[in-house]
């Protein structure tokens, strides 16, 4: 309570308030929690959210046990929220570069994308910053991490996924209480994706579910295709944005390369079988391919970190550990090259 006090007298001398409405979505989830135990032992709750807020406590206690993640108060407790997300993330870039507009808060350093618990205030944000020329995205997130400050709670927001998706946000969560590197949200980002795999895989082989892994690993295999195509759109981007043509040829040429990606990613998504919905709603600009370099661009490198390690999780959270300790200008180029084993040792 003491923080949330303190943020709102922070809010006071702000301009704007953005604090205030994170304060008070902080305290919202805060207030609503309750001991999972106590919500599986209630007899009003619906047996479906039982069982699996039960299956959550295992993976909780599996990720401390075999993933060595933090033994603390973190998803321990459950809170219903009256909407669809916890909080809504504002992305943007400019209209000519790929390279994010950063945000800096006092806790979490400069991040890449802006969070707000009202969907309406992000849509606002969104149209403020488009109005000033940026490509700009909005997107849900069903949960996010206080880096272990306020024992973050498993929340209803979560569970419109399903189980396996739900094990894996939960380790990917508790990954960033292990390492969080302020101003670097493409590291944080992808090497706690890099748990999340880990931990998945390790979680499933536990359990003896062969048919689930297959299928995680198909969606993940589905996920690098996907990446690989907009990796390239990118690199044809990049090359338009840095010529010396007008920027009225820019424009056209940057629609023709988004059409294209838009027709490259659907097609694949009709291969595998899978929903376009999530990838294909919206118009695909700069600020739609931020998240994904942020979640999946420093992935290969931590994989290879991992291998390198012969799969034993403090090795390997060691070299993320050394990685971390870098500046950033050598940590990218660390990760940029695939130097990281090198770098890290």
């Amino acid at each position: 309570m003491t923080r949330i006090l303190v943020l709102l007298f922070l809010c006071m001398q702000l301009t704007g308030c953005y604090y205030l409405q994170a304060a008070s979505g902080q305290w919202e989830v805060i207030r609503k929690r309750e001991p999972v135990d106590e919500v599986i032992k209630d007899p009003d709750t619906p047996p479906e959210l039982a069982a699996r807020l039960r299956m959550l406590s295992e993976a909780r206690d599996f990720s401390v046990e075999v993933l060595k993640l933090p033994d603390n108060l973190s998803y321990r407790t459950y809170a219903e929220l009256p909407r669809d997300y916890v909080v809504w993330n504002v992305f943007a870039a400019p209209e000519f570069s790929l390279t994010p507009k950063q945000w800096c808060f006092p806790i979490a350093g400069c991040v890449s994308y802006r969070g707000y618990f009202s969907k309406d205030d992000a849509v606002r944000e969104s149209q403020r910053l488009s109005k000033k020329g940026f490509d700009v995205a909005v997107a849900g997130v069903a949960a996010y991490s206080t880096l272990g400050r306020f024992n973050d709670p498993i929340l209803s927001t979560m569970m419109h996924w399903d189980d396996v998706d739900l094990v894996a946000l939960l380790f990917h969560e508790l990954a960033h209480q292990v390492i969080y590197v302020k101003d670097d949200s493409a590291f944080n980002e992808s090497f706690a994706t890099a748990v999340e795999e880990i931990g998945v895989k390790r979680w499933l082989e536990s359990r003896d579910q062969g048919g689930a892994m297959r299928n995680f690993q198909s969606a993940r295999e589905l996920q690098q295709r996907l990446n690989a195509l907009v990796e390239l759109a990118r690199h044809s981007l990049r090359e338009v944005y840095e010529s010396d043509i007008d920027d009225a040829d820019k424009r056209v040429l940057k629609r023709r390369h988004f059409e294209a990606l838009s027709d490259e990613i659907g097609a694949e998504l009709e291969r595998s079988g899978s929903d376009s919905s999530a990838w294909l709603s919206g118009e695909l600009n700069n600020a739609r391919l931020i998240s994904t370099a942020l979640y999946e661009g420093r992935l290969p490198s931590f994989r290879a970190m991992y291998v390198k390690c012969e799969q034993r999780i403090e090795c390997f959270y060691e070299l993320a550990r050394n990685l971390a300790s870098l500046d950033r200008e050598e940590r990218d180029a660390a990760l940029s090259l695939g130097n990281a084993l090198h770098l890290a040792r």
